[in-house]
């Protein structure tokens, strides 16, 4: 099977010959990453610097000198939705912006499955936007603005997704970090009521585009999970399992959604021995890839930033090759 079928068919529980991965050059991977471009004409307010700089929602981001982090949002351009009506959206029906995807697309000579990373979060650019404050706010005392706020993210979502789906891509990715370590951001019950709602109109806009859905979603978000699948996601790409429980997840999400995940980036991968990181690697994909599919092995790309070191990141990737190879023809022998 080719990249493509192979992830296919792991999201879809319909078989794949092994486990697909993404794992670093050297050792391989069946998915090609690709992205939405930015506006040719765009121009920001002020002059940026590796410090402070602006990006296209107007929101304006800082970070102390020497701090290799994506820092954080300290000028927020809609504190006030009296603003609403005049801010200026971002433009994502520029061709231009896809101009690199479809060369990607293009130079696919292997099939490998391409996902493209799409400018689609409900959380982040609420806050982003909004500012800390307002964002957790707003569900008790701008209801009505909020959900405006979210489906205007949500439609902007889709003329990517309308675009990326025209330039022949396989599935579109975002991120939105939805948990802290030992609980959802937001109440189940509050990202029912307005979060969920928009999720959906995203993911079955993309579906009906023969696009597959993934989200990366950091934090503890056991408890969010139905309404995701409820809202048509199809793979989560989670970097932390132990602090929801490995077996807890394939016990009650297993089969139902394809999870996209390497050894746990805090727990296992830093204070593991090599042993146990080969041990969980496999306990992966025993929970979780066991329903015909449903687990595609990956590392984390930014090693450096969390501590993983050469030795273990290597026996993870060996394992999940070696153990991934033949993990579906046992199943069925």
């Amino acid at each position: 099977m080719t990249g493509r079928e192979l992830v296919t068919k792991a999201v879809l529980f319909q078989g794949p010959e092994r486990v697909p991965y993404t794992l670093p050059e050297e050792f391989g991977s069946d998915m090609i990453g690709t992205g939405v471009g930015p506006d040719p004409a765009w121009k920001p307010s002020f002059l940026p610097t590796d410090t402070k700089w602006e990006d296209e929602w107007h929101c304006v981001w800082e970070r102390l000198s020497g701090d290799i982090s994506k820092g954080q949002v300290t000028g927020h351009p809609l504190k006030s939705y009296d603003d609403f009506d005049s801010f200026q959206w971002p433009n994502f029906k520029i061709p231009e912006r896809y101009k690199n995807m479809k060369e990607a697309v293009k130079n696919n000579l292997q099939d490998k499955f391409v996902i493209a990373s799409i400018d689609f979060s409900l959380m982040h650019r609420l806050e982003y936007l909004r500012g800390h404050e307002n964002a957790w706010t707003d569900p008790y005392l701008e209801s009505e603005n909020l959900c405006k706020l979210l489906d205007k993210l949500a439609t902007l979502a889709n003329d990517q997704v309308d675009m990326v789906a025209e330039a022949g891509v396989h599935g579109i990715v975002s991120a939105d970090d939805l948990g802290f370590q030992d609980r959802p951001m937001v109440s189940p019950e509050i990202f029912h009521k307005f979060f969920a709602p928009f999720y959906k109109k995203v993911y079955q806009h993309a579906r009906e585009k023969g696009l597959l859905c993934f989200l990366h979603s950091c934090g503890y978000i056991i408890d969010l999970l139905d309404d995701l699948i409820d809202a048509g996601l199809q793979v989560i790409q989670m970097d932390q399992q132990e602090n929801m429980g490995l077996e807890n997840l394939g016990r009650r999400f297993g089969g139902r959604i394809c999870f996209w995940c390497p050894v746990d980036i805090q727990k296992t991968m830093n204070y593991g021995s090599i042993e146990d990181v080969k041990n969980y690697a496999k306990k992966l994909i025993d929970t979780l890839g066991c329903f015909n599919g449903g687990f595609i092995a990956k590392w984390y790309p930014a090693p450096d930033a969390v501590g993983h070191t050469k030795e273990k990141i290597k026996a993870m990737c060996e394992t999940f090759i070696s153990y991934g190879s033949t993990f579906y023809k046992k199943s069925k022998s």
